[in-house]
């Protein structure tokens, strides 16, 4: 690839990051639902028909933030298995990334919580197939790190299939995430601290997959 490719490839690039920080920061503000094609060109200072060669409608758009998002999320989940040795320390690492994750990129995470699979299995879409390559990444991290805990003891070996054991504790860390995030004034009138309800899932998820051993002793 000569200089004058690497310029244009580089400057498409960095317009793309424009763009999606500029949607980011229109959904932050009135909700990734209501964000239109023309509110995110303004932000960006784009013409329409120039937003329009980059993503080539809102669903598009939302792909390419989920996509990052999940792209992020693959980056903390490796970089905290790498913090410990014992599948199950792994695995509460990759809880607690999740964790700050949602807290410093609420609308990331909201877009997330949103997205679902709209497109037809026989209409396949590179920009779909990507988000759903970086979603990948990130469970099967989790996955090998409940397997090695399964491996040097730390995960009882009864507790399920890897796979299983991940989606399940995903689906609990993420929920509790969407409970801290909609439903705290609720939490409050009941004098419970969303720090506190945090912790009180990870220990139970703890609880639940760790050899009884290990966790008595």
């Amino acid at each position: 690839m000569n200089q004058l490719a690497e310029r244009r490839l580089e400057e498409r690039e960095r317009r793309r990051v424009e763009i999606l920080d500029a949607a980011e920061a229109v959904a932050a503000e009135i909700g990734v639902e209501t964000m239109t094609m023309d509110q995110v060109a303004k932000k960006a200072r784009l013409s329409r028909a120039l937003l329009y060669v980059y993503f080539q409608d809102k669903a598009a758009l939302t792909l390419g933030i989920c996509e990052r998002a999940l792209q992020q999320l693959g980056d903390r989940f490796e970089s905290a298995v790498a913090e410990q040795v014992h599948g199950r320390d792994q695995v509460v690492a990759c809880g607690r990334a999740y964790v700050a994750f949602a807290l410093e990129h609420p609308v990331r995470f909201a877009t997330l919580a949103g997205f679902e699979s709209r497109l037809p299995a026989d209409q396949p879409n590179s920009a779909y197939s990507d988000c759903m390559s970086a979603g990948d990444r990130s469970q099967s991290v989790l996955a090998r790190a409940i397997a090695r805990g399964i491996a040097d003891g730390s995960i009882d070996r009864d507790a399920g299939d890897p796979l299983l054991i991940g989606f399940t504790l995903w689906g609990l860390m993420h929920g509790i995430i969407q409970l801290t995030m909609v439903k705290r004034g609720e939490l409050e009138r009941r004098g419970i601290a969303t720090e506190a309800l945090i912790e009180h899932a990870f220990a139970l998820a703890t609880r639940a997959i760790a050899t009884p051993m290990r966790d008595q002793s």
